[in-house]
Protein backbone atom coordinates (compact mmCIF):
# COMPACT_ATOMS: atom_id res chain seq x y z
CA UNK A 1 0.00 0.00 0.00
CA UNK A 2 1.37 3.67 -0.81
CA UNK A 3 1.88 6.62 0.94
CA UNK A 4 -0.93 7.89 -1.14
CA UNK A 5 -3.47 5.20 -0.25
CA UNK A 6 -2.70 4.30 2.81
CA UNK A 7 -5.09 5.00 5.97
CA UNK A 8 -4.82 7.55 7.83
CA UNK A 9 -2.72 9.94 5.06
CA UNK A 10 -4.50 11.95 2.71
CA UNK A 11 -3.44 12.04 -1.19
CA UNK A 12 -1.44 14.52 -2.41
CA UNK A 13 -3.16 16.35 -5.03
CA UNK A 14 -0.52 16.38 -8.19
CA UNK A 15 0.19 19.77 -9.32
CA UNK A 16 -2.34 21.12 -12.10
CA UNK A 17 -1.83 23.43 -14.72
CA UNK A 18 -5.18 26.11 -15.60
CA UNK A 19 -6.09 23.17 -18.50
CA UNK A 20 -7.04 20.75 -15.49
CA UNK A 21 -4.09 18.57 -16.80
CA UNK A 22 -1.26 17.54 -14.63
CA UNK A 23 1.36 20.01 -14.73
CA UNK A 24 4.55 19.03 -16.82
CA UNK A 25 6.14 22.34 -18.21
CA UNK A 26 9.35 23.03 -17.44
CA UNK A 27 10.98 26.16 -15.71
CA UNK A 28 14.20 27.30 -15.84
CA UNK A 29 15.35 25.35 -13.34
CA UNK A 30 12.59 22.05 -12.71
CA UNK A 31 12.14 19.38 -15.51
CA UNK A 32 9.88 16.40 -14.86
CA UNK A 33 12.28 13.54 -14.54
CA UNK A 34 10.60 11.54 -17.66
CA UNK A 35 11.56 14.68 -19.29
CA UNK A 36 15.06 14.11 -19.14
CA UNK A 37 15.18 10.68 -20.49
CA UNK A 38 15.69 11.01 -24.12
CA UNK A 39 17.90 14.00 -23.76
CA UNK A 40 21.36 14.17 -25.81
CA UNK A 41 24.57 14.55 -24.32
CA UNK A 42 27.43 16.47 -26.29
CA UNK A 43 30.71 16.59 -25.58
CA UNK A 44 32.37 20.19 -25.24
CA UNK A 45 32.99 20.29 -28.80
CA UNK A 46 29.63 19.96 -29.56
CA UNK A 47 29.44 16.16 -30.71
CA UNK A 48 26.31 14.31 -29.49
CA UNK A 49 27.94 11.36 -27.56
CA UNK A 50 24.87 9.42 -26.33
CA UNK A 51 21.04 10.27 -24.56
CA UNK A 52 19.99 10.01 -21.28
CA UNK A 53 18.23 6.92 -20.94
CA UNK A 54 17.27 7.51 -16.83
CA UNK A 55 18.44 9.05 -14.08
CA UNK A 56 18.89 7.77 -10.39
CA UNK A 57 17.89 9.30 -7.83
CA UNK A 58 18.43 9.40 -3.69
CA UNK A 59 15.44 8.35 -2.13
CA UNK A 60 16.75 9.34 1.04
CA UNK A 61 18.60 13.15 0.12
CA UNK A 62 16.31 13.22 -3.18
CA UNK A 63 19.15 14.56 -5.30
CA UNK A 64 19.77 13.15 -8.53
CA UNK A 65 22.78 10.59 -7.93
CA UNK A 66 23.38 9.44 -11.88
CA UNK A 67 22.11 10.55 -15.21
CA UNK A 68 22.53 6.65 -17.31
CA UNK A 69 24.02 7.56 -20.72
CA UNK A 70 22.97 5.02 -23.53
CA UNK A 71 26.10 4.72 -25.88
CA UNK A 72 26.91 2.76 -29.14
CA UNK A 73 25.44 0.25 -30.19
CA UNK A 74 22.90 0.46 -33.68
CA UNK A 75 19.15 -0.08 -33.37
CA UNK A 76 20.06 -1.05 -29.41
CA UNK A 77 22.54 -4.25 -30.48
CA UNK A 78 25.96 -3.31 -28.38
CA UNK A 79 24.55 -0.77 -26.47
CA UNK A 80 26.12 0.07 -23.36
CA UNK A 81 24.87 2.03 -20.33
CA UNK A 82 26.94 5.02 -18.75
CA UNK A 83 26.24 5.78 -15.17
CA UNK A 84 27.66 9.65 -15.19
CA UNK A 85 27.93 11.22 -11.83
CA UNK A 86 25.07 14.17 -12.26
CA UNK A 87 27.43 16.65 -10.96
CA UNK A 88 29.34 16.11 -14.78
CA UNK A 89 26.20 17.40 -16.53
CA UNK A 90 25.70 20.79 -17.24
CA UNK A 91 22.55 21.78 -19.37
CA UNK A 92 23.17 23.81 -22.16
CA UNK A 93 20.11 25.81 -22.89
CA UNK A 94 21.01 26.70 -26.34
CA UNK A 95 22.02 23.26 -27.69
CA UNK A 96 19.18 21.87 -25.66
CA UNK A 97 20.83 19.11 -23.94
CA UNK A 98 23.53 18.24 -21.41
CA UNK A 99 27.30 19.36 -22.00
CA UNK A 100 30.24 16.95 -20.35
CA UNK A 101 33.48 17.42 -20.12
CA UNK A 102 34.61 13.79 -22.11
CA UNK A 103 35.55 12.67 -24.91
CA UNK A 104 34.57 9.29 -26.78
CA UNK A 105 37.54 7.73 -26.16
CA UNK A 106 37.34 8.54 -22.38
CA UNK A 107 33.86 7.09 -22.28
CA UNK A 108 35.35 3.83 -23.87
CA UNK A 109 37.00 3.06 -20.83
CA UNK A 110 34.58 3.97 -18.21
CA UNK A 111 32.57 1.79 -16.32
CA UNK A 112 29.82 0.70 -18.07
CA UNK A 113 27.70 -2.00 -18.35
CA UNK A 114 24.78 -3.81 -20.92
CA UNK A 115 21.17 -4.16 -20.48
CA UNK A 116 21.35 -7.72 -19.96
CA UNK A 117 23.21 -7.24 -17.22
CA UNK A 118 22.43 -6.46 -13.02
CA UNK A 119 24.31 -3.79 -11.76
CA UNK A 120 23.92 -3.32 -7.77
CA UNK A 121 23.42 0.06 -6.88
CA UNK A 122 23.33 -0.61 -3.64
CA UNK A 123 26.97 -1.61 -3.88
CA UNK A 124 29.07 1.19 -3.14
CA UNK A 125 32.48 -0.23 -4.85
CA UNK A 126 31.09 0.30 -7.83
CA UNK A 127 29.83 3.48 -6.75
CA UNK A 128 33.27 3.95 -5.58
CA UNK A 129 34.42 3.24 -9.15
CA UNK A 130 32.09 5.45 -11.14
CA UNK A 131 33.08 8.56 -9.08
CA UNK A 132 36.87 7.84 -8.60
CA UNK A 133 36.97 7.52 -12.88
CA UNK A 134 35.51 10.80 -13.02
CA UNK A 135 37.33 12.31 -10.43
CA UNK A 136 34.02 12.99 -8.33
CA UNK A 137 32.72 12.61 -5.08
CA UNK A 138 30.30 9.51 -4.32
CA UNK A 139 26.67 11.06 -4.27
CA UNK A 140 26.74 9.75 -1.00
CA UNK A 141 29.47 11.82 0.55
CA UNK A 142 28.31 15.03 -1.04
CA UNK A 143 26.89 17.78 1.43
Amino acid sequence: MSDRTRPGRAAAAAPRDEGGKVARDETSRLIAADKVNGTAVYNRTGDRIGTVYDVMLDKVSGKVAYAVMSFGGFLGIGERYHPLPWSVLEYDTGMGGYVVDLDRARLEGAPTYAANENIDWSDREWGQRVSDYYGTRPYWDVA
